[in-house]
């Protein structure tokens, strides 16, 4: 596990566990909003997973297991890659009440095992705001490359790089020259009352332009099938987020 990751496991080590009941509920709670509508709770890559039934699924950084939940009820072998121990024990709970299992394995994503997992999956699945725990993003390209099957896709959405002018100070905003890890707040800081943000760890990001993150996409060996702009949660018209379509 490289510093980067080592420093952002301890951050998202931090009170996850507590942030997800805060935000979901307790996973029975989700479980049950999940269960009724699992498509649903895939929001806009829902077409993306029509077919699913049978097939080996990997979500990386999957977080609390809100999206590798329902994609398993849609009939899919799953497993979750993530960092955080916290994160594990929420989406594990609401596999259990959901009825249904995910795999869970707990690894920095440079250090997947290749012996069990090299051409291994049919469907990798990135979502959520990922790319900025990953300073060498050429590394991380090369491994999600070898764990996908030959003809298998890659599903990548994350915060488009634009997005930074529209949430801060454009004069402090750089772009090219993000070389660097930088500190920022971990996600779900805000959350939680101000006198206990104090005691919140950082995390340790590297912003990517957006030219950095197709040309890692195509190098690595991908065919870019589809490359969609989303825009904002509410509706606001600004490039928020991206979806990429990756073929092996």
């Amino acid at each position: 596990m490289d510093e980067q990751s080592k420093k952002n496991k301890i951050a998202w080590e931090y009170r996850a566990y507590e942030y997800w009941n805060k935000r979901y509920g307790t996973p029975e709670e989700l479980a049950e909003q999940i269960t009724k509508h699992p498509t649903a709770h895939l929001k806009k890559h829902k077409s993306y997973f029509k077919q699913i039934k049978g097939k080996k699924v990997a979500n990386l950084c999957g977080s609390n297991g809100r999206k590798a939940v329902p994609i398993a009820l849609l009939g899919a072998e799953v497993t979750v890659f993530d960092i955080s121990e916290e994160n594990k024990q929420y989406a594990l709970e609401l596999a259990e009440q959901a009825g249904t299992s995910i795999n869970y394995i707990i690894t920095d994503i440079y250090d997947i095992d290749l012996l069990v997992y090299q051409e291994y999956f049919d469907v990798l699945y990135l979502e959520g705001g990922i790319l900025h725990y990953f300073q060498d993003i050429q590394k991380l390209m090369h491994m999600l490359y070898a764990i996908l099957k030959t003809g298998g896709k890659m599903i990548l959405s994350d915060f488009h790089p634009l997005r930074q002018f529209f949430l801060s100070n454009k004069d402090k905003v750089t772009y090219f020259d993000n070389q660097n890890l930088k500190l920022a707040d971990l996600a779900y800081k805000d959350f939680f009352d101000t006198e206990e943000q104090h005691d919140f760890p950082n995390v340790y990001v590297r912003l990517h332009t957006l030219s950095e993150i197709i040309n890692a996409v195509i190098e690595s060996g991908f065919q870019l099938q589809k490359f969609v702009e989303h825009r904002g949660w509410n509706g606001e018209d600004i490039p928020w987020e991206f979806t990429m379509l990756g073929k092996k």
